[in-house]
């Protein structure tokens, strides 16, 4: 565990997709957004202690979007995060993703990450659009930064620079958010018609988008990045406790993720420090600043020009394939359809190649 100029800017490079989703959904529906980066803080702190590695977290993106989309209710976000919760514990103590890993191979995990890798960059044009200027400073803050790191051997610190760029011109514009301490959450119990109307609308679609993405997707990443083994299992175990705990006191369902572990590798954390500097950083947030839009003061063109940054590095390490058409195939079809029908297709398409080769897709135990 460190706790370094370098963990403190890793702890900022997966912000760019985080606060944009909670305040997105904090916008359109009844989610108070306090709550969420309560949780949040507490539980970024929690994973850096008992993971030892800046393993992130994030909103579950499925349920985001169709919250956004939809104006779902509160009751059928926390139905859903309770239903995802068990959903998720039980996986993680069975032998369900060592059957997994057997079976899905490796190129369809690597499309996963490159399909990332295209939306990040696809969701950046969006704070191109509504802020150039600050995008381009951005941009040419973390570019500085990387010549000086590799030329001159000084930490890159440009993930707190942007940040910092960002939020001095939101706070110059909008001036300071309001400070008063959040009361205490209140437990809230879905009613049945909550876990009825959640499982087809948010459940099935975010199980996959898990699965692939912030189990399976995240554990291969520790290993191209750490040389460490996260077994999915344990990745699994954790994404349904902090649900389980959470959802109910106003919590937003919440996931690991690769593209976050790109985000935080490549802006400096290299231990659970970063976590731990998140944490504190969510917790300060949430306990202080009592307004919902507090996030929002930030300019969201840096905010754009971080997400390009870890699209390049989430995007450099899915080329590490077997099969690269493969790859780029599910790559494609995430960006253009859903994680989910990318997935299928994808191992569909892989399975039907292995045939055809007459060579065994099945990985050796």
């Amino acid at each position: 565990m460190k706790f370094s100029l370098s963990e403190l800017a890793g702890s900022l490079g997966d912000f760019g997709t985080i606060i944009p989703l909670i305040l997105a959904v904090a916008l359109v529906s009844d989610v108070n957004a306090r709550y969420v980066l309560l949780f949040f803080g507490i539980w970024f702190i929690l994973t850096g202690l008992y993971y030892r590695l800046p393993i992130p977290l994030e909103p579950m993106k499925a349920i985001a979007v169709i919250v956004i989309a939809g104006g779902v209710a509160s009751g059928e976000i926390a139905a859903a995060g309770l239903m995802l919760g068990v959903i998720f514990l039980v996986l993680g103590y069975g032998r369900f993703f060592e059957i997994i890993d057997t079976w899905v191979p490796q190129s369809v995990v690597r499309g996963i990450q490159l399909g990332l890798a295209l939306l990040l960059f696809r969701a950046s044009v969006g704070f191109v659009v509504k802020d150039p200027l600050f995008f381009l400073v951005g941009i040419v803050i973390i570019a500085g930064f990387y010549l000086l790191v590799r030329y001159r051997g000084i930490p890159d610190l440009s993930a707190i620079v942007v940040i910092g760029v960002g939020l001095i011109a939101g706070i110059v514009v909008y001036g300071f958010p309001p400070v008063s301490l959040i009361p205490a959450p209140q437990l809230m119990i879905p009613v049945p018609t909550d876990f009825s109307s959640a499982f087809a609308t948010l459940v099935l679609p975010q199980v996959v988008l898990t699965i692939a993405n912030a189990i399976l997707a995240t554990s291969l990443l520790t290993k191209d990045l750490f040389s460490a083994d996260v077994p999915p299992k344990k990745l699994s175990t954790t994404i349904g406790l902090m649900n389980l705990v959470s959802v109910p006191f106003g919590g937003f369902p919440m996931c690991h993720g690769a593209g976050g572990l790109a985000g935080q590798y490549r802006y400096g954390a290299r231990t659970g420090g970063a976590n731990v500097f998140a944490g504190v950083i969510f917790l300060v947030l949430a306990l202080f600043f009592t307004s919902p839009q507090v996030l929002s003061i930030i300019a969201v063109g840096v905010l754009g020009a971080l997400l390009v940054f870890v699209g390049i590095e989430m995007g450099r390490h899915s080329l590490k394939s077997d099969s690269l058409v493969i790859t780029l195939v599910i790559g494609v079809l995430a960006l253009v359809s859903s994680i989910t029908v990318a997935f299928i297709a994808g191992m569909i398409m892989a399975y039907l190649l292995g045939w055809l080769g007459k060579k065994p897709v099945r990985k050796e135990c």
